[in-house]
């Protein structure tokens, strides 16, 4: 990807920039993470953590404080003091909850301070071998001759895999239908039986599926090819020219915590990231790493908080 490169570009000028933290961290950093334990957020989350305490010598720990789709741990964060002893590590709900919600306790520009964008996480776009689809194409000329009679399955309202069926139903002018599951593993269950014949399904789970032939695999949500799943095509260069939509990672701090801080934390996980054991780690999870600068994270921040608002208001995906 662009963006994995140009972050790799970066780490070398970056860590030499960083003024050292006086003494940072002087005891453990508690690390919010907004969703329960055991999912996709949840476990980059404590690779991370682990990552860090190792390079700092202090403990990073995780605290799990689910609930409102991300909302109850954000808040917790955001309220938190600005001192680099509680950061946020969290995902793409914390760009798209102000605009699937009435109103939302925190926000995601004015009240934390970007400290790195830790890794993308891709999704493929997975048919049940009972649909008569072999091709992205084949999807969209089958759906538009079904109009709301093909579903597609989510881990819940709001998700990833939901935002990108929404995003796939705008740009190719089609009305699949969201079918909500309570979670990953039920909307799995929900697919492989054929409920729900089509999902946006996160690479990391895909692999064992499509090689065993229970699900087909028609392309992958990301920008450029996955070097996990190098013969799928994207979407984008299957008939939906600019597709793009990925689960993603990334650390903050409450507004207003010291820069020297954000810098000597952005340029440990800059070299984190580029490490060739993480870099093998990731890919075999399906996840492409990033680690770049503080202003990248902030400008990818800016851009998905306008781009899902827009698809959200489109296709009227709402979870209140």
């Amino acid at each position: 990807m662009k963006l994995a490169r140009a972050a790799a570009a970066l780490v070398i000028a970056l860590v030499p920039l960083c003024a050292p933290a006086q003494g940072y961290p002087k005891g453990p950093v508690h690390v919010i993470l907004p969703f329960p334990a055991g999912g996709g957020v949840d476990a980059a989350g404590r690779i991370l953590a682990q990552k860090l305490s190792d390079s700092l010598g202090k403990a990073f720990v995780i605290e799990n404080r689910g609930g409102a789709n991300g909302n109850i741990g954000t808040e917790a964060a955001a309220k938190s003091a600005s001192d680099g002893a509680t950061l946020l590590f969290t995902g793409a709900g914390f760009v798209t909850n102000p605009s699937l919600y009435k109103s939302v306790p925190y926000d995601p520009v004015k009240d934390f301070d970007p400290i790195s964008l830790m890794a993308l996480g891709p999704n493929v776009l997975v048919v049940h071998p009972s649909l008569p689809v072999k091709s992205v194409a084949e999807l969209i000329a089958l759906a538009r001759t079904q109009p709301g009679k093909i579903g597609f399955a989510g881990s819940g309202s709001g998700s990833t895999p939901h935002l990108a069926g929404e995003l796939f139903n705008v740009m190719a002018g089609v009305q699949m239908v969201h079918i909500p599951y309570r979670g990953s593993g039920p909307a799995m269950i929900g697919l492989l039986a054929g409920e729900a014949p089509v999902m946006f399904l996160p690479a990391i789970n895909a692999g064992p599926h499509i090689a065993s032939g229970r699900l087909r695999a028609l392309a992958v949500t990301s920008r450029e090819r996955l070097a996990a799943m190098p013969e799928l095509p994207t979407i984008s260069e299957s008939g939906l020219p600019g597709y793009e939509s990925s689960q993603w990672y990334g650390l903050l701090a409450p507004a207003g915590t010291p820069p020297e801080v954000l810098d000597l934390l952005n340029a440990r996980v800059a070299n984190i990231m580029q490490s060739a054991d993480m870099k093998a780690r990731m890919a075999g999870d399906g996840l492409v790493p990033i680690g770049g600068s503080r202003e990248q994270f902030a400008a990818h921040i800016r851009s998905e908080i306008v781009k899902w608002a827009k698809v959200i208001s489109e296709s009227g995906a709402r979870v209140d």
